[in-house]
């Protein structure tokens, strides 16, 4: 019986170096749970298939539902996000309406990557490598309206984009230069965040926006030293906060009748050209704080709209009685709801308070000490 022993050995030795359908420990997590309710474990089987080689491409019906190995796909939401991927992966489903790759670790797009996903509607590419992009990337993508693209490595606007794109967020890129007709066929487009780009004014060429019909335009943290020329004349928002921006000068919001916010916070502004504001007849909302102003512009009393101003962290040493306010009646037509003025070197109990007659509320109005 005893030389039985030695086979035996090698037996349970051969079925402990056998390989094993067990997969590593995974963290669970909502949608685990999720996709194991919905398909009756379908999930768990193919990751299995995958970990032990079975599952090959060639073998599965064009039609079979599919999910990416390590992603999560449900009610058409497709996501592949802190994978450390470095290539979009395949086999996504063709129904897919979201798809979602941001924090990984892709740097490049390649002509197929997104082949037969015509339902798309949104595609987040956010927090990754991307540096370069085929002319053709973007083709299959018939219906896509909302492209997030921050947080990558692009120097310019990736050429083909579709046509149907409504929404674009390509902020915190190495982009420098913006060419004429980037943004060609993208008549649906209605925003775009572009801000943390290392662009100066020079870096938008004329024709750079043309044909867009945009609603709201963000090039904040930029290396803009003066408002940029020939922006979308639709524009309701302009935020250009975070810049080097000098002076504001007559010509510079000539264009723009139908804004309604501007934003200008955080720049080097010392002056405003009078009459500047005179062209923005629907502003509601004007931001100038943590700027360089001696004093409050002039114009604010002919806007019939306008309701908040920040004028904050400035240098404004004198506020006088009619900076707000018209004289008489007929010209305001909605009353101020927020005046900041606080981090002036402005002395509050010398300002009459007729300067406010004009405000809704005296909570509305925000002064506060100044530190030289």
């Amino acid at each position: 019986m005893l030389h039985y022993c030695p086979f035996l050995l090698l037996l349970c030795v051969a079925r402990l170096l056998s390989p094993s359908s067990a997969l590593p420990f995974e963290q669970r997590g909502f949608w685990d749970f999720a996709m194991d309710s919905m398909d009756g474990g379908g999930m768990m089987t193919m990751m299995r298939d995958e970990e032990e080689g079975s599952a090959v491409d060639e073998i599965v019906p064009p039609d079979r539902y599919v999910c990416p190995f390590g992603c999560h796909c449900q009610l058409r939401v497709v996501q592949c996000s802190d994978l450390g991927l470095t290539e979009v992966p395949k086999n996504i489903p063709q129904d897919t309406k979201f798809l979602d790759l941001q924090n990984n670790r892709i740097s490049e797009l390649k002509e197929n990557d997104f082949k037969g996903l015509t339902n798309l509607y949104a595609l987040s590419l956010r927090n990754n490598h991307i540096s370069k992009v085929h002319p053709k990337t973007f083709e299959p993508l018939k219906r896509m309206q909302k492209l997030y693209f921050s947080k990558n490595m692009l120097t310019t606007i990736p050429k083909n984009l579709p046509a149907s794109l409504v929404e674009l967020r390509i902020h915190e890129n190495r982009i420098k230069k913006v060419a004429a007709g980037a943004f060609s066929g993208l008549g649906s487009m209605n925003c775009i965040e572009m801000g943390a780009n290392p662009i100066h004014n020079s870096g938008f060429e004329p024709g750079a926006f043309k044909g867009l019909k945009l609603n709201y335009l963000r090039i904040s943290e930029a290396k803009l030293t003066g408002v940029p020329k020939d922006l979308p004349e639709s524009l309701n928002e302009l935020h250009l906060d975070h810049n080097q921006i000098q002076a504001v000068e007559l010509e510079d919001l000539k264009r723009y009748k139908s804004l309604y916010r501007l934003g200008l916070g955080y720049n080097n502004i010392r002056n405003i050209e009078n009459g500047s504001l005179a062209y923005l007849p629907m502003l509601r909302e004007l931001h100038l704080d943590n700027n360089r102003l001696t004093k409050v512009p002039r114009g604010l009393p002919e806007m019939k709209y306008l309701q908040v101003v920040y004028l904050h962290a400035n240098q404004i040493s004198q506020v006088n009685v009619d900076d707000f306010c018209p004289r008489g009646f007929g010209m305001k037509r909605t009353f101020y709801n927020g005046i900041s003025l606080f981090a002036n070197p402005v002395n509050y109990w010398e300002v009459q308070p007729a300067t406010f007659r004009c405000v809704s509320d005296r909570l509305a109005i925000q002064f506060g000490n100044y530190k030289k």
